[in-house]
């Protein structure tokens, strides 16, 4: 089987197990191009190329794999946010395209030069507090985190890209003051989410998804404690779910946080939560 036959075939299981035609022809390239190692302008030129056995074999591993429900980025191994290519393994949050907006949000809030104190909270893989350190060198970047193999997976990430960001094993704000700013992805799903979720969430640690039956488990303690964090001044941004950001955002003005605001993600649903010490 050439590799052109083998992109065909990819893209024919793929539409099979229900993916769009689209997707289908999209990941059916990128799983070929992980089996075969070769991509781009490469790729074409060799297109007429027999697949070795090895290859085959890896091909068929992938697309049974992604037909299952996995997460591409899982069997790919890697995620691309903000540009930077991340590691990603089973049981961590594979960080999500519109994320990269609350990364936006957080640098309008931070002054355009000069030092700055931020910290990431739950940062899972490192892909906020790395994209942060990455757009901006001279920040002073934390983030913490309860599982220790998200943390491992953080500093791998961050020494791979050559990137200083502080890792705390701790919850929360992890005693830090006088921060800046405090961003965060933390879990946000409501427990009734569960019985409808997609099946790629099987394949990541649920207690980085689901936060208790208002998905405020985490986001509500948090709020509280960012309050004695942050600096005079200083900004809290969180990503939520549609469902919840409303009533944080409400607790939020009655705990006298002000300017507070809740913004849409790019598809226009409301996602994330500003407010300012």
């Amino acid at each position: 089987m050439t590799r052109a036959q083998a992109l065909r075939y990819a893209r024919a299981r793929l539409e099979e197990a229900g993916f769009p035609s689209r997707q289908a022809e999209a990941e059916a390239r990128q799983l070929l191009e992980h089996a075969t190692g070769a991509q781009g302008a490469r790729f074409w030129r060799e297109a007429r190329a027999a697949l070795e056995p090895a290859q085959e074999r890896l091909l068929e591993e992938a697309l049974a794999r992604r037909a299952a429900g996995e997460p591409l980025q899982l069997i790919l191994g890697t995620a691309v946010f903000c540009g930077l290519e991340l590691e990603v393994r089973p049981g961590v949050l594979v960080p999500r395209p519109e994320t990269e907006r609350l990364v936006e949000l957080a640098l309008e809030r931070l002054p355009e030069s000069g030092p700055a104190r931020v910290l990431d909270v739950g940062t899972g893989g490192g892909a906020i507090a790395l994209a942060l350190k990455q757009a901006r060198p001279e920040l002073d970047v934390y983030a913490s985190e309860v599982s220790e193999a998200a943390l491992e997976l953080a500093r791998a990430n961050a020494r791979r890209l050559g990137l200083a960001v502080t890792f705390l094993h701790a919850p929360l704000t992890a005693g830090l003051w006088d921060l800046d700013l405090i961003v965060s992805n933390p879990p946000y799903l409501p427990e009734a989410y569960r019985e409808a979720a997609p099946p790629e969430l099987a394949w990541e640690a649920e207690t980085a998804l689901y936060a208790g039956a208002d998905g405020l488990a985490v986001a509500r303690p948090l709020l509280a404690e960012a309050a004695g964090a942050l600096a005079a001044g200083g900004w809290l941004l969180l990503e939520l779910d549609p469902t919840n950001v409303h009533v944080l955002a409400r607790e939020a003005e009655r705990a006298g946080y002000g300017e507070v605001a809740v913004l849409p993600d790019l598809a226009g649903r409301a996602r994330f939560l500003r407010a300012r010490r």
